[in-house]
């Protein structure tokens, strides 16, 4: 898997901040109240490794197949689709709705809605236009646009009173997390992660492109179909957990990759895993016991996403 040992020693290292981090998180500053907060805090201990993980191994996936380090999940609209899903459910139904109050149904509600969508994309792009992959993110992009203008008005048309609740649902946030869902998303990502660091020699080999992909024996067009499958699943999933996030999967990629300058997919799936985790832990961290103000891990994690995000993008500038 790690051919190389300087892979092997960020893996280590990686590997000793997660579980440094975890240490931290459930034993720093506890006030004297040790079982209170162990009770509390080891709760969110798995959502930081499932959306974590989901988040990095669909973003490194959707790039491996669009050939761009830019792009991620997000692009063809999911978490744009999340927040219209909250936001239509209490302006039609109201926040005392069953399904806002009843966790595992709108979890289930808002995955089917943002994986059916995905699905109908790739659907139409991969039968009637076969191949244009830049054509569905283009629509893609269309339709997060749309979305966010849809959520924008009925958020101007709302009852100020279940706007509150409006935030509530749609701000991303560790702290809100029923264990049931947790125990879903285990259950649904844990089999599709799986499946992808097994067949992660053949996303090495696609990372050729899809000509030398497609003689050497891949067959591409049913494997993209697959893996946009997977990773609408993966990028729903996480994103009705905690809420959205659009720049952490971005983050994890892209700092994989300049540390362990590799296109093997195995070592890049776990290392970009674990370097998700150790951001998703010590932002916790910090924000809990160390700022002065309140706020939550995705205005952080957006902040310096956005700042890396066009980091990016002056440093490609400048090279072409």
């Amino acid at each position: 898997m790690f051919k190389k040992k300087r892979d092997k020693l960020i893996i280590g290292w990686l590997s000793i901040a997660v579980v440094v981090g975890v240490g931290l998180y459930l034993f720093y500053n506890t006030r004297g109240q040790l079982s209170f907060a162990l009770k509390l805090r080891s709760q969110r201990i798995p959502a930081f490794f499932i959306v974590g993980t989901s988040t990095t191994i669909a973003t490194i996936i959707f790039q491996t197949m669009t050939r761009n380090h830019i792009l991620s999940p997000s692009i063809i609209g999911l978490d744009s689709l999340f927040v219209f899903i909250q936001t239509s459910t209490i302006f039609f139904f109201g926040a005392r709705s069953l399904l806002i109050t009843n966790k595992p149904l709108n979890f289930i509600l808002s995955v089917s809605v943002m994986l059916l969508v995905g699905l109908g994309l790739f659907y139409l792009f991969f039968k009637r236009y076969a191949g244009r992959i830049f054509l569905l993110l283009m629509t893609g992009v269309i339709f997060g646009t749309l979305m966010r203008h849809l959520t924008t008005f009925m958020q101007a048309m709302i009852d100020p009173n279940e706007f509150q609740s409006v935030l509530a649902q749609t701000l991303p946030s560790f702290n809100k997390i029923d264990q049931t869902l947790i125990v879903l998303a285990v259950g649904i990502c844990t089999p599709i992660i799986a499946y992808l660091f097994k067949i992660s020699s053949t996303l090495d080999v696609l990372h050729l492109g899809d000509d030398y992909a497609q003689n050497l024996g891949v067959p591409v067009q049913q494997l993209q179909f697959k893996l946009f499958l997977l990773i609408s699943v993966l990028t729903a999933v996480s994103t009705a957990l905690v809420g959205p996030m659009t720049f952490l999967g971005f983050i994890g990629a892209n700092v994989s990759y300049q540390l362990l300058k590799t296109y093997k997919h195995a070592a890049l799936l776990i290392g970009g895993s674990l370097i998700t985790i150790v951001i998703l832990l010590y932002s916790q961290l910090i924000i809990e016991h160390l700022l002065p103000f309140r706020t939550n891990v995705g205005v952080v994690i957006e902040l310096i996403g956005g700042v890396y995000f066009l980091s990016m993008l002056l440093k490609e500038r400048s090279q072409l």
